[in-house]
């Protein structure tokens, strides 16, 4: 073969390899060929508020000391069931043991001055009514007995005076024994210690603030999760919603409970208002744990049994507008105003319907009106073909040319 006719077959390759390739690739880019289509049906809808928590217990109470001290003896750690009473901790007592005896000694002194009074008022008032006797008689001046009128009087006073010095130092005495008492550092109610802040030998000052030695959770059976609900949706959370959310140490795995606190307090972080929304939960297997980040979800309103819409058929616009949609679940990125679907005839023409909606969540809305019914297809999405390799002609790979 010479190598014009080489040439030659070479070019006619070339030729029909590319008209191939025009051809199978515009075969395999065909533009629009239908639509994406769900059904009317009928079902449950929701519509829920979403948060993030943490979850605590639902009673948590800091035990700290009234008096400062070296620790002396610790009889609970983390995870220790206590009972309330019960000594969790000790104070060093001695130098409350000493004051005790001095106040015990300060009240001997007070009461022996109080006998040392009384005995003198005896002999002031026995002098007064001898006087008075002389006098009666005038063997002695008036002076005399205003004297011992005087005397008199004075005893009673001192008399008076030391008794309060009594009561004084019995409430001196009792002070002292307090304090030894708080000494023991003792469990105000029945739980498990969770947080403890204290060892053997530290010194625990509390001169100023009372400090925190251990954290106990009343009932870890009863948790609760403070969630966050930002300004938007807080007025549709009430008080016996229920509830349910999921923690990381558990994915998959959903808590339920319900909403019991709605407050009014505001939290402003970065100009991020939130409301503190307080859902309670059951925890018999103690799986929630103190702590733990949690999603919530709140069911602010629920429709069973109704006939409902795909929200993506709200979202479709077949002259690809762009529509403004907003995340946040309710709204769904529907068009402002009356909203409508378009649903395909039996020829396959689309027709828009206004609809009227009531509650709604990120795939269903619920449908008020009754220009539509279960089974009928709305248009949600353009199907396309996805674009493919152009197939090359048989005989061409592999080919070489010399």
């Amino acid at each position: 073969m010479s190598r014009a006719w080489k040439l030659a077959l070479a070019a006619a390759t070339v030729l029909v390899a590319v008209g191939g390739y025009l051809y199978w690739g515009r075969a395999a880019r065909e533009a629009d060929s239908g639509y994406v289509t769900e059904n009317v049906d009928r079902g449950a809808v929701a519509s829920t508020v979403t948060a993030t928590g943490t979850v605590n217990p639902v009673t948590t109470v800091q035990v700290g000391t009234y008096v400062s001290g070296p620790i002396q003896a610790l009889f609970a750690d983390y995870n220790s069931p206590v009972t309330k009473g019960q000594r969790v901790a000790k104070i060093d007592p001695a130098t409350f043991q000493v004051k005790v005896l001095s106040a015990e000694a300060a009240l001997a002194n007070a009461r022996a001055k109080v006998l040392k009074s009384r005995a003198d008022l005896e002999l002031k008032k026995l002098t007064l009514q001898r006087n008075r006797e002389l006098r009666d008689r005038s063997l002695i001046a008036q002076n005399d007995l205003d004297t011992a009128k005087s005397d008199y009087d004075q005893a009673v006073a001192q008399l008076a005076l030391d008794q309060a010095a009594v009561q004084q130092a019995e409430a001196s005495l009792q002070e002292a024994r307090i304090n030894l008492a708080f000494t023991d550092i003792l469990s105000p109610v029945d739980g498990v210690v969770v947080s403890r802040n204290v060892d053997v030998g530290q010194t625990v000052a509390a001169s100023f603030q009372t400090p925190t030695l251990f954290l106990i959770a009343q009932d870890l059976t009863k948790m609760q999760v403070d969630s966050n609900v930002s300004e938007s949706d807080i007025g549709e959370v009430r008080v016996g919603q229920p509830a349910s959310f999921t923690v990381d140490a558990y994915p998959g795995e959903p808590f339920h409970g319900a909403v019991v606190q709605v407050r009014n307090a505001p939290t402003t972080v970065q100009n991020v208002v939130t409301y503190d929304v307080v859902v309670g939960v059951d925890n018999p297997d103690l799986k929630l744990k103190p702590g733990m980040t949690a999603t919530v979800s709140i069911v602010t309103a629920q429709r069973d049994d109704v006939v409902r819409i795909p929200v993506r058929a709200l979202r479709f616009n077949p002259e690809r507008k762009k529509v403004a949609a907003t995340p946040r679940p309710g709204s769904d990125g529907t068009p402002r105003g009356t909203p409508r679907v378009w649903t395909l005839d039996a020829d396959g023409a689309l027709r828009h319907v206004e609809v009227h909606l009531g509650v709604r969540n990120d795939q269903y809305a619920e449908l008020l009106s009754d220009q539509l019914h279960p089974g009928d297809q709305l248009a949600v999405a353009f199907r396309r073909v996805e674009q493919q390799e152009p197939a090359q002609p048989p005989g061409f790979a592999g080919r070489r040319f010399r």
